[in-house]
């Protein structure tokens, strides 16, 4: 534990939602939905004004309809928000060299190694400082969490929401965990809580008046160890710059299960290249690819190849992944497929060589084969099927809120569709909401397009954080356990 809340923890408020919000000027203070469409679909990120209505992430999709069935359901456009995410991490990185990023939208900071702060005024001076610079840079709001640990400055930014600021003064922290839920901490999952909550332990107070003794034998050693640390406010967890992946993976959820061969092998493919893309922005490579397959009665296989070096192929893996495929028993449906890559590694162009040669050897083999069957029985054996061009199979109409440009019109983005219809909402992140209209769905003069930035003009932040105040070793004049707007 530190003597100073010098450890930040930043969580983007409704990220997905928020980002379609500031997209869509006619979507400003609406419910907002962010997820599958489909019968199988499931919320990614739901909009403050749609939680009001019962609607939060991972619930199924056709749940959310009937609790807010107004509310505007788009598909995720993920290159928005990373766009939005790089830029956010570019500025926490100017406060510190050690950022920790959890996802796209969640970062721990040491505000400490990077020289911007040591004390409390001087850790609220940057933490609002971030939330004016994220604010300007992408056009949307995060929430801070300030402590002197990882632990409480997550539960720090949990209470901010949305769009605030909370401090945790070291030498509060037990009395500010005390009342709080034992889910709060760490660990602490659904089952966990639910083991605690039978043995009469349901606050972070009840863990510490249990002794360390009564966790290790409820919960197991190593877990009871770090839960009794944890409900005493403890926490030495450093914050970690590096956080290596171990894996780079793509999966599809299907909203009618395939039974065609050629299709699910066209899938397989169109996800392979989806995964080596990945894996590329990531500039990485991998040794095996995997294969994942749930069939129709939620029975989940998967498949494993270990190639002879790493690589970022998109040819070898699409081509092992169809090997992988091979071994699998589709007949009776398949409702999800996933490929993905493990054992990465950085690049090397040694590597691509070999397993390109790899590749051309085995589909030479496979021609030697045929034809030594055509010559084997005196006629012709039925060609393979060969699959569909995988990239109209994943463009299955146009996707709700995605981004569109007519000739005439100009930038807006995908209301809905249906029985050969598409209706465009054309309007700017900068504009006023804009006008409706609806289009054949193969007009030649309408087109998908790329996303605009949030931000039409954001400032210069180069410089940045050299206007915040130096860290000050006098004591804080502003006092107090926490803080927030």
């Amino acid at each position: 534990m530190r003597s100073a809340p010098t450890i930040l923890h930043l969580d983007m408020d409704a990220f997905y939602a928020s980002a379609e919000q500031a997209a869509k000027p006619s979507l400003r203070g609406k419910a907002v939905v962010v997820g599958g469409l489909g019968p199988r679909g499931v919320v990614a990120t739901a909009s403050y004004e749609a939680r009001r209505l019962g609607v939060h992430s991972a619930m199924p999709t056709a749940q959310a309809r009937r609790l807010a069935p107004n509310a505007a359901y788009l598909v995720p456009r993920f290159s928005l928000y990373r766009t939005a995410s790089e830029q956010v991490m570019g500025l926490l990185g100017r406060l510190s060299p050690l950022v920790e990023p959890l996802s796209l939208d969640e970062a721990f900071v040491d505000l400490e190694a990077g020289g911007t702060a040591d004390d409390a005024s001087s850790a609220r001076a940057a933490g609002e400082e971030l939330r004016a610079a994220i604010r300007a840079v992408t056009g949307l709001s995060g929430s801070v969490g300030l402590a002197g640990s990882k632990m409480l400055a997550k539960i720090a930014s949990e209470r901010a929401k949305p769009d605030g600021l909370v401090l945790i003064e070291p030498g509060t922290e037990r009395e500010l965990l005390a009342p709080l839920s034992v889910r709060v901490l760490p660990g602490v999952g659904p089952a966990t809580g639910d083991h605690l909550r039978r043995a009469g332990m349901t606050t972070v107070h009840d863990l510490a008046e249990a002794g360390e003794a009564e966790l290790v034998r409820l919960v197991g050693k190593a877990h009871g160890h770090g839960l009794h640390r944890m409900a005493l406010g403890l926490d030495d967890r450093p914050v970690v710059a590096e956080r290596d992946a171990k894996s780079v993976s793509v999966e599809d959820t299907f909203d009618v299960d395939l039974h065609d061969r050629v299709r699910v092998r066209a899938e397989v493919e169109r996800l392979a290249v989806r995964c080596v893309e990945r894996l590329r922005a990531a500039a990485r490579s991998g040794r095996t690819v995997v294969l994942k397959v749930r069939r129709y009665d939620f029975s989940t296989l998967t498949r494993s190849e270990t190639l002879r070096g790493p690589t970022d192929d998109p040819t070898v893996v699409r081509e092992a992944a169809g090997r992988l495929l091979e071994s699998v028993d589709t007949t009776g449906g398949v409702r999800l497929l996933g490929v993905g890559v493990t054992g990465l590694a950085d690049f090397t162009q040694e590597d691509l060589f070999a397993q390109a040669a790899d590749a051309r050897e085995l589909a030479r083999r496979a021609l030697e084969d045929r034809a030594r069957a055509v010559e084997g029985d005196g006629r012709e054996s039925a060609p393979e099927p060969v699959p569909e061009d995988p990239e109209p199979l994943a463009a299955r109409g146009w996707a709700a809120g995605h981004d569109v440009h007519h000739e005439e019109h100009g930038h807006g983005w995908v209301q809905g569709s249906g029985v050969g219809r598409v209706t465009v909402r054309f309007e700017q992140p900068w504009s006023a909401p804009g006008r409706v209209l609806t289009f054949r769905v193969d007009d030649p003069l309408l087109r998908p397009a790329d996303p605009l930035p949030l931000v039409r003009e954001p400032p210069d932040y180069s410089s940045w954080p050299a206007s915040l105040p130096k860290s000050r070793s006098e004591p804080d004049s502003a006092g107090g356990g926490t803080s927030s707007p």
